[in-house]
């Protein structure tokens, strides 16, 4: 029996979870080394990412790589005034930070912090699982489909690259008519590109 995108969520997000500090501390470190030679890095002033939650891959490592490139990171926020939209705004290592409605550490919104999502030109997305089609499961808020959907439809905008750890990978997913496919996914140990 095919499994529900429900229950692919809690299965993922279990054995994401599961993993160590030690191994989550060893896996996240590995990271900035796929991006040394990344070719959308050599162009890029100005990255969108996120920060750990429920056993998602850690991206600090990769955003002090990113800060010691000279490129300028953001973090996703919930847009008060624009329900199931995301704002982003600079992030850095004395951003003052409160949790969201659903625990997540976001930066505090002050005046002129925020860049539009089409100024941003990468779009790191956390995901809960991909498939080898470049198919990206999220958590079934569409924040990020919402957000990625001009690239998707134009190739406008921010480029989206997935970051995950391996287990997150599977042969195939169930999808929507709303779901957006990354054009590469970044593991420790490989980079998922697809056309």
């Amino acid at each position: 029996m095919q499994k529900t995108r429900h229950q692919i969520r809690q299965h993922v997000r279990q054995q994401r979870r599961a993993l160590c500090k030690q191994q989550q501390r060893r896996l996240s470190q590995d990271l900035p080394q796929q991006f040394q030679y990344h070719p959308k890095l050599q162009q890029a002033k100005h990255v969108a990412l996120y920060l750990a939650h429920d056993g998602e891959l850690c991206t600090l490592p990769l955003i002090e790589w990113f800060w010691a490139q000279g490129i300028k990171t953001y973090l996703p926020v919930l847009d008060p005034y624009n329900e199931g939209q995301l704002l982003f705004l600079h992030y850095h290592a004395d951003s003052p930070m409160l949790k969201n409605k659903f625990g997540i550490d976001e930066p505090c919104r002050q005046q002129n912090t925020a860049i539009e999502a089409h100024d941003l030109d990468i779009i790191f997305t956390p995901l809960v699982a991909f498939d080898q089609s470049g198919n990206r499961l999220g958590m079934g808020g569409g924040f990020y489909d919402r957000t990625l959907a001009p690239w998707f439809e134009h190739k406008t905008g921010p480029y989206p690259i997935g970051l995950a750890h391996d287990l997150q990978c599977l042969p195939q997913l169930p999808t929507e008519s709303w779901d957006v496919p990354l054009p590469e996914v970044i593991t420790p140990t490989k980079i998922w590109q697809w056309k």
